[in-house]
């Protein structure tokens, strides 16, 4: 009986040690700075020169504006918020090329389709993840936005100037909109106006509800009128959409999930063939009437998700 207490008391005493050793790291990286944009600043000790790095991994010039000559690619890159490094993504670029079309020379055999495969996997394959990157990022930005805008209200509320309120929203929230918000806090303290800043934060960001409150800030410069009551409907309106693209989604989880699986079936299905029964299409495969029906069938299968698309993509 009482090697069993003493049992009892080593092991609750190894949890505790254990949750507390759990604790003092959750407590210190919660102390930790909470988003990039104060990395950075921490990092260089200067807020100018952490705006410049924030802009530039951004591909943004030293103005703000969009750095790339692809003015549709620079948007995607931006909005995407992965680091831009020219050198890093070249070199990404050029492996998926070549790793594209060995795998498709191997397997096919067919230089036609080769071709096709390094095309897909070095050029539309990286501009369809950038793709997916900004739209999980306006997602991100859209459920935040409603605690930032609740934070300025606040802040103006107790009397703080609207470049304080703004940079306590770069100071508080975690990314993205974190740093969003201490870009747009440095810009002001640098010299822009809040209109002039929250515009560069629309475009950078591409997001219904960060067009509609820099719309807001730009109709309230120019008519005047209590911002922090503007905030606060726009708060709520927020709020409502966001509720609203939620029913959407759920509503739509069925025919998003039907248009996955009948898209990616047939190409399971001719990988598996190809790799267990590589000859089970070795005399027809390479007839001209095999290969226009294969064109004809994919381009069934594009239009058949385009439809699809428009049927569950409800705008908000």
């Amino acid at each position: 009986m009482d090697s069993t207490i003493l049992y009892v008391l080593i092991f609750a005493s190894g949890f505790l040690a254990v949750q507390a050793i759990f604790g003092m790291l959750s407590t210190a990286r919660s102390s930790r700075v909470v988003n990039q944009r104060l990395r950075a600043e921490e990092r260089t000790g200067s807020g100018v020169e952490a705006l410049q790095i924030m802009r530039k991994s951004r591909a943004l010039d030293e103005s703000g504006d969009f750095a790339l000559p692809l003015h549709w690619f620079n948007t995607l890159v931006t909005r995407s918020g992965l680091p831009f490094r020219a050198m890093e993504w070249a070199m990404v670029g050029i492996i998926l090329f070549l790793t594209g079309a060995i795998v498709a020379l191997l397997m096919s055999h067919n230089l036609v389709i080769s071709l096709l495969a390094t095309v897909f996997t070095g050029l539309l394959l990286p501009l369809f993840y950038l793709k997916r990157r900004a739209a999980k990022r306006s997602k991100q930005i859209s459920s935040q936005l409603t605690n930032a805008l609740e934070i300025i209200v606040r802040s103006l509320s107790a009397g703080h100037p609207v470049p304080s309120a703004v940079a306590l929203v770069g100071r508080e929230m975690p990314d993205p909109i974190g740093s969003e918000f201490g870009i747009v806090s440095y810009e002001i303290s640098y010299g822009s106006s809040l209109a002039q800043a929250v515009g560069r934060l629309s475009e950078r960001v591409g997001n219904p509800d960060i067009d509609l409150f820099a719309a807001t800030v730009r109709l309230q410069e120019r008519t005047g009128g209590n911002l922090a009551e503007l905030l606060s409907v726009i708060a709520d309106t927020v709020r409502e959409r966001q509720k609203m693209r939620l029913k959407i989604n759920a509503a739509s989880s069925e025919g998003r999930a039907s248009a996955m699986i009948l898209t990616s079936a047939p190409f399971i299905v001719a990988i598996v063939l190809q790799v267990m029964s590589p000859d089970f299409y070795g005399d027809v495969i390479h007839e001209r009437a095999i290969h226009i029906g294969l064109a004809g069938l994919f381009g069934w299968m594009v239009l058949g998700n385009l439809v699809m698309r428009k049927m569950i993509n409800f705008k908000v």
